[in-house]
């Protein structure tokens, strides 16, 4: 019967989720579903050092003693960075194997010239992991809505950001702490950087610019905000309008070209994203045809990431044959969609609250440019904070009374409008 041949490229917390995962925990399932055992032949890795890494496995921090090989089938790649990831995958399918990454950033640069390389050579490059976890949604995309138009894609792409925001609003602590229990639990790295400032969740977004529309926005003209600067109070405020805050990013094709953002961004209790918690992605997808599809689940952990490559495996070794349309044949027109009111949560910081009727009248002064939805003060550590939220332009106002301004989604807004709070007595 033989076996199916496997390298891993990193043994750090996806390579060893995968590694568990094939030997450990889903050996059995895996032979059943594809009639072979899956047996991993080598490993690279950074550093010499004792590892519980069954010995029939090499391991070695040299490539070319991976290549060297009698037989390899598929590379799992988990490798941080572009180089030298790129090189080795090329190396990988000069040899002749297939390659499953999750390598986001390598993808967001070069995911449509590795994938024409390994069509040359007739093989697959797939990268199901390196966008929503253990969501399936690539194959969602290329599969399952060839038909629908999609007119918008956002969503939650980042489970760090959303375990920090979700433990920050529900037990009203700082960014610092919540990071710190991220890092204990494993969701976030050392170095959290391109998780809490939106870097990751960018690749990510250009990975699904290029698959859909087969173009990416200019990278120096994408928003992109992370959630360093969220305080605990911008939560709490936020609830006062029942709104939750969501590191949110979105894409959508118009006349002008492609245009995405990544930024934190409140939504109401009618929106898909507002129940989507902790660790946990949701992606929708608004289309011209079947309508809004939710799609959720974990997308942060090394077990969402490994199930995710170990599924393209399954998937490749099933469908044989590599196609463009099996792995890039999404391709979506121009979708004219309405344009949404902007909508905006200001939060200004009283040094005394006499400070809230100065507020006012300059809201009060911008006539019908703006259109007042609801007003809340609030206590908190000591401080006096008012919100306003808003249609429309922003007056205004000294930066030491400005204390932060978000975006709203407006999806779910409609018709609880008149649900929000009323405005306070002046």
């Amino acid at each position: 019967m033989g076996s199916i041949k496997v390298v891993l490229l990193g043994l750090g917390t996806v390579g060893e989720g995968v590694y568990n995962s094939i030997v450990r925990s889903h050996q059995e399932r895996l032979t059943k579903v594809l009639g072979k055992e899956v047996e991993i032949v080598g490993i690279l890795v950074k550093n010499e050092r004792n590892r519980p890494i069954l010995e029939t496995v090499k391991v070695t921090t040299k490539v070319e003693e991976l290549l060297e090989l009698p037989t390899i089938d598929f590379v799992f790649e988990a490798i941080v960075g572009i180089e030298p990831a790129c090189s080795y995958i090329k190396l990988f399918l000069d040899r002749g194997c297939h390659v499953i990454s999750a390598n986001k950033e390598l993808l967001a640069h070069k995911g449509e010239e590795l994938t024409k390389y390994a069509m040359e050579r007739n093989r697959f490059l797939t990268f199901e992991a390196a966008v929503a976890g253990g969501i399936p949604l690539l194959r969602t995309i290329l599969q399952l809505l060839q038909v629908n138009g999609i007119t918008e894609l956002e969503g939650i792409m980042n489970g760090t950001s959303n375990f920090i925001l979700s433990k920050m609003r529900v037990n009203h602590l700082d960014f610092t702490e919540v990071l710190q229990e991220a890092q204990a639990l494993g969701y976030a790295e050392a170095n959290p950087e391109s998780d809490v400032s939106g870097r990751d969740a960018f690749y990510k977004l250009m990975i699904l610019s290029s698959l859909i529309y087969h173009q990416q926005p200019k990278w120096e003209e994408v928003e992109r905000v992370g959630i360093e600067n969220v305080k605990a109070v911008d939560l709490l405020i936020g609830e006062e309008y029942g709104l939750r805050l969501r590191l949110i990013a979105s894409l959508k094709k118009s006349l002008d070209g492609v245009k995405a953002t990544v930024k934190p961004t409140f939504v109401s209790n009618g929106h898909p994203l507002y129940n989507v918690e902790g660790v946990d992605n949701g992606i929708v997808i608004s289309t011209d045809l079947v309508g809004t599809l939710l799609l959720q689940g974990p997308g942060a952990g090394s077990k969402a990431t490994a199930s995710a490559m170990i599924e393209d495996l399954v998937h490749i070794q099933q469908q044989k044959i590599p196609s463009f349309e099996s792995q890039r044949g999404s391709h979506q027109e121009v979708c004219a969609g309405q344009k949404d009111p902007l909508i905006t949560l200001a939060i200004f910081q009283l040094s005394e609250k006499v400070e809230w009727n100065d507020v006012w009248r300059e809201f009060n002064e911008t006539g019908e440019s703006t259109v007042v939805l609801g007003t809340s003060l609030k206590e908190y550590n000591g401080f006096t904070y008012g919100s306003v939220l808003f249609k429309g332009r922003l007056p205004r106002f000294e930066q030491s009374i400005l204390y932060n301004t978000y975006p709203v989604s407006p999806k779910g807004l409609k018709g609880i409008e008149e649900k929000l709070l009323t405005p306070v007595n002046n």
